[in-house]
């Protein structure tokens, strides 16, 4: 059985196992706000979703990640499928999410029909990373 559900106070360990790059009081933010999803397989977590509001009125998945020995098998899909109908229902028109030139996330973005929409370069050397590309998709 697959289940999808906001996150949850209880779901901390699992989403730092997952997620480096979260604060705490971000974590926090997410429960209250109901701004992220974990995965479950047979009632074991999986997967995570997390979003922000671009613009304070845009969803803009900041970070998906499927537990690396379940990769491949559509739980991607239907994490992102669950987030496009929530964001959705909650009448928003469009939505963001981004990924690394070097990461092959972007072609998987591609195939859910985002559409590249732009890029920034972030040089400072204590930040430098390789370029972040944005993609958009109406829903």
């Amino acid at each position: 059985m697959t289940e999808i559900r906001y996150i949850q106070q209880e779901d901390k360990d699992f989403w730092y196992s997952l997620d480096k790059h979260l604060p705490v009081s971000e974590f926090e933010d997410k429960v209250r706000n109901h701004r992220g999803y974990v995965l479950l397989v047979e009632d074991k977590p999986i997967g995570l979703l997390r979003y922000n509001l671009f613009w304070d009125n845009t969803p803009f998945c900041t970070m998906l990640f499927v537990d690396w020995d379940y990769q491949g098998k559509g739980y991607g899909r239907l994490l992102m499928n669950h987030w496009e109908s929530d964001m959705k229902s909650q009448g928003y028109g469009m939505l963001l999410t981004s990924t690394q030139v070097d990461e092959n996330a972007q072609h998987f973005y591609r195939k859910l029909d985002y559409k590249d929409c732009g890029g920034f370069v972030i040089d400072i050397p204590e930040y430098a990373q390789p370029m972040e590309m944005f993609f958009i998709k109406g829903i």
